[in-house]
C-alpha cells in the first residue's frame, strides 16, 4: 500500500473538488466520503510569494475523521 493509501479512510472517495483564488493565495475545498462517513469536506489554503508556497493550511473535521476509521 502507498504511503497515501496508508492515512485514507476504508473506502475513501472524493466526491468534488473545487478552487478559489485571492491576492497570492488558494482554497482548495474537496468533497469526500467513505465506507463510515456518507458525506464531509475539507480545505487546503495555499499561501505564495515568488511562486512558491510559503504556508499551507489543513482544516479538517478531526472528529468525523476519527470516526471514518
Amino acid at each position: 500500500m502507498s504511503a497515501t493509501g496508508e492515512i485514507l479512510p476504508p473506502g475513501f472517495e472524493i466526491t468534488g473538488l473545487r478552487q478559489t483564488q485571492g491576492d497570492d493565495e488558494v482554497v482548495s475545498i474537496l468533497e469526500w466520503k467513505s465506507d463510515k462517513v456518507s458525506s464531509s469536506q475539507l480545505s487546503v489554503l495555499f499561501k505564495f510569494q515568488i511562486n512558491k508556497i510559503y504556508e499551507e493550511r489543513w482544516f479538517v473535521d478531526t472528529e468525523q475523521w476519527k470516526n471514518a476509521f
